[in-house]
């Protein structure tokens, strides 16, 4: 017996020693699994200390397993319901959009025990459309308005905009609607000051407690686009949650990541980073819709998104390419305010393709310490700097256009005075009239003065037309005439609209 048990102990040993070998021996530096992947299993909390296993290859089954906020019941959510419903084609456009961002928001919310409805609220802001910017102005999936933006750490940039970008934004809305939570203690009305802004729905409760009313969602008197905010974000999970009550087929959308991130360590093209991923140019915009420009600065965005299976692609091809540069193109800080064509000519590209690049509007200047797209010439070696890809903007000022005008000389008028009255200056006064700066001047005595015109007349007063009708010619005062321009600031043109973004917007 005692033989026996001295055996059992020995073996036991045996193999306490062969399971620990097998958990030490694997590659632990192997990060990226080879292969197809398999759906990720959920854990779900049972009343044992250990919890169980369940999978589900269906994010549809794992978003309707985390709905935690009390239901809305009321006309207006069936009201929503069959606007869905009468709109399949409609609904198949937004979950298929859905698809590449889905799982990580689901992930994300979960990771902070947070309602997964929350999931389906880009279906109602922006229809899953991270381009999309509505009329107030606000951007990206989640509609961020360019203040609130900041607030939130959204980058706003000449190169890029966090508003949009998936990662960012995403942390961002759930940073906001975790606070407004905190702040209200209640679903509904967080998201009625997601929509609305945390100052209106504060105000639109206070009236009704000095009134004595309940100061619940459907309580409280709030704009059309608010009062219909929750119960579209009710009817898309009524019918995410039922889609045969609806006459729906949702699209099937696996449960595991549609995309992982990828480090970059230089700056490069997005045309390069397509191809050696081996996806098009618009899917891989689609996942990066950040980007404003043809070009990714490492040193502002040091990683990108990319489809999972091709994410190991790229640092394959990326680690074998040796073409020559990864970016055709750079920064240039404007030294001085100058007009676009001298700016084109300095670095070597045609104005329109400078205007076009930097989305210059016409009949502007641009203001010194401006950043601009360039060419990246065959000896620049470095790569644009951090504060430059994080905070380079381009602002305008208005092109000075000016009149060949005849102005009348006034009893004891002087250069000096006529200078001062018509805002240019003494010498290019006298030069204009070829005289000297302290010329007498006699009362009725006519002067020419080359005068700033706002840019509408100066449209109308081409000189061909302005000279069909007896007029003065238009030319463009000499650079030592030129008075000083107004500063003004200017904006990029703003993304086409898509989707639904929502309207109100005043956060």
């Amino acid at each position: 017996m005692k033989f026996l048990h001295s055996l059992l102990l020995a073996s036991l040993l045996v193999l306490a020693g062969c399971a620990s070998t097998s958990n030490t021996s694997g590659n632990l530096d192997a990060k990226y699994p080879d292969g197809p992947l398999t759906p990720l299993s959920r854990g779900k909390i049972s009343s044992s200390e250990v919890a169980s296993l369940e999978a589900t290859g269906d994010l549809w089954v794992r978003i309707r397993r985390g709905f935690a906020m009390p239901d809305l019941d009321q006309d207006l959510v069936r009201d929503r319901e069959q606007w869905y419903a009468a709109r399949p084609d409609y609904i198949q456009r937004m979950t298929e959009r859905s698809s590449k961002y889905l799982f990580h928001i689901v992930e994300e919310l979960e990771r902070r025990g947070m309602p997964t409805e929350l999931a389906l609220l880009p279906f109602i802001e922006s229809a899953f459309n991270p381009q999309a910017v509505s009329s107030a102005k606000a951007a990206g999936m989640w509609q961020f308005m360019p203040a609130t933006g900041n607030y939130f750490e959204l980058k706003q940039n000449a190169f890029r905009d966090d508003r949009r970008d998936v990662l960012a934004s995403t942390r961002a809305a759930l940073d906001y609607l975790q606070k407004l939570y905190d702040m209200f203690g209640d679903w509904h009305l967080a998201l009625a000051a997601y929509n609305w802004g945390e100052g209106s729905v504060g105000r639109a409760i206070k009236r009704n407690e000095k009134l004595g009313l309940p100061t619940g969602y459907t309580d409280l008197q709030m704009p059309a686009e608010t009062r219909m905010y929750v119960p579209k974000l009710q009817a898309v999970k009524n019918i995410v949650a039922h889609p045969e009550n609806f006459n729906t087929e949702l699209p099937v959308i696996e449960n595991h990541p549609y995309f992982q991130a990828v480090s970059i360590t230089h700056d490069i093209d997005v045309e390069l980073v397509a191809k050696l991923a081996d996806v098009s140019v618009k899917d891989f915009k689609a996942l990066n819709p950040g980007f404003h420009k043809p070009v990714i600065f490492a040193a502002g965005t040091p990683q990108i998104l990319l489809p999972w299976d091709n994410a190991k692609i790229f640092r394959r091809n990326l680690q074998a390419y040796n073409d020559g540069q990864f970016a055709s193109w750079t920064v240039w800080t404007v030294p001085s305010t100058i007009s676009v064509a001298e700016a084109a000519q300095r670095v070597g590209l045609g104005e329109a393709d400078l205007r076009a690049i930097n989305n210059i509007p016409p009949r502007m200047l641009i203001k010194a310490g401006s950043a601009l797209m360039v060419p990246r010439g065959a000896n620049v070696r470095a790569d644009v700097a951090g504060h430059v890809a994080d905070n380079g903007q381009i602002s305008f000022a208005p092109e000075i256009v000016t009149r060949r005008t005849t102005v009348k000389a006034r009893r004891h008028d002087t250069l000096v005075s006529v200078a001062s009255r018509y805002g240019v200056s003494v010498s290019n006064l006298a030069d204009w009239n070829d005289l000297k700066s302290t010329a007498t001047l006699k009362a009725g005595q006519s002067l020419v003065a080359y005068l700033p015109v706002r840019t509408g007349v100066a449209r109308a007063s081409a000189p061909a037309a302005h000279a069909a009708r007896g007029g003065h010619a238009v030319a463009r005062a000499p650079a030592k005439a030129a008075a000083q321009p107004q500063p003004r600031g200017g904006k990029n043109a703003p993304a086409p609209r898509g989707g639904q973004p929502s309207k109100v917007k005043r956060r």
